[in-house]
């Protein structure tokens, strides 16, 4: 992973037990596995874990890892940097998405609650006008709470099923739209299943939790933006790609629509675009998944994984090549 990171991924705590767990053949971070260093650990390491910054794991690296059988990931996605030949080999992964999702559905809970009490305009106005709401500005803007609201999520992937746990708090109906999960799956999880077209045309939040693939990339695109009613809050902590920005650029300059985006597409937005401006849009970023004392918690998870396989038990948190194609 990248050096800068180590302490973050691995706080004394969590490098105790690492230690405990493992023999660390190179006690530091590896960025190039060229290095002298690198290429003789390569030679015999069972397992390498990974993080942000990992340089690619190809068939040619495998060929210097004779006897690696594990990669665990202290980050998300394995695609940016795990080559599939890695399964050929019979190389069990792991990844640390699940403790990455827990930042981004708090992000997302955040965001629905602020976007649906209005903060994001009205406190625009407040530190214009440096005075009290009326009961007119009220009376243009929707909602002001999630009670009663229809929250429609958009995929079942980590980060939205720990959404919709989240937003079992509220007092909210939740819609699922997700292919890959079946009514008892839903019925579950406590959503109602839908097709995405009845979502956002009935929901007052649209949050996105669909990973970047060739078939979710401009899922929300012109029509589907559309059909959301006025005054419906987007909000997208997935991936930009995902939605058609020039489309929903149009929706947010009218003020039919709102949105919260810690994703864009491009990302970030080219200077003089509009959306830095408009009163009823909250650009972040790219900063709802795990940041600063959060990251610990990727490692922390990595390391549990380390001593499941250590003790010849099956990951919690295994990637599977069947997978690939439709997570993150």
């Amino acid at each position: 992973m990248s050096p800068g990171l180590l302490d973050d991924v691995f706080p004394p705590p969590v490098r105790t037990r690492l230690e405990e767990a493992a023999d660390l053949l190179v006690p530091s971070a590896v960025r190039d596995f060229d290095t002298p260093e690198a290429a003789a650990a390569l030679a015999s390491a069972e397992v390498l874990l990974t993080g942000w910054g990992c340089p690619p794991v190809d068939t040619a690296l495998l060929g210097r890892a004779p006897q690696l059988r594990a990669v665990i990931h202290a980050a998300g996605t394995v695609k940016t940097f795990l080559s599939q030949t890695a399964f050929d080999h019979g190389i069990v992964v792991s990844s640390a998405a699940a403790a990455n999702a827990v930042p981004v559905a708090e992000y997302t809970l955040a965001a629905i609650i602020m976007g649906a009490k209005r903060v994001f305009p009205l406190a625009g106005l407040f530190r214009t006008r440096r005075t009290h709401r009326t009961g007119a500005d009220l009376d243009r803007q929707h909602w002001l709470g999630t009670h009663g609201l229809t929250i429609g999520v958009i995929g079942a992937s980590r980060i939205g099923r720990r959404v919709i746990e989240l937003l079992g708090i509220l007092d909210a109906e939740v819609l699922l739209y997700d292919p890959y999960v079946d009514a008892d799956e839903a019925g579950r999880l406590g959503v109602t299943p839908t097709d995405l077209d009845t979502l956002v045309a009935t929901s007052d939040v649209v949050t996105v939790h669909a990973p970047d693939t060739p078939e979710t990339r401009g899922l929300l695109d012109a029509r589907r933006i559309g059909l959301m009613r006025p005054g419906t809050l987007l909000v997208n902590t997935a991936r930009g790609p995902l939605v058609d920005t020039e489309a929903l650029t149009e929706h947010l300059v009218s003020g039919r629509l709102d949105a919260v985006l810690d994703v864009t597409f491009p990302e970030p937005l080219p200077d003089g675009h509009p959306l830095w401006d408009l009163p009823n849009v909250f650009l972040t970023p790219h900063l709802a998944g795990a940041q600063g004392n959060e990251v610990g918690r990727l490692g922390a998870l990595a390391v549990d994984e380390l001593v499941r396989y250590a003790q010849g038990t099956p990951f919690t948190h295994p990637v599977h090549r069947a997978d690939l194609g439709r997570i993150a």
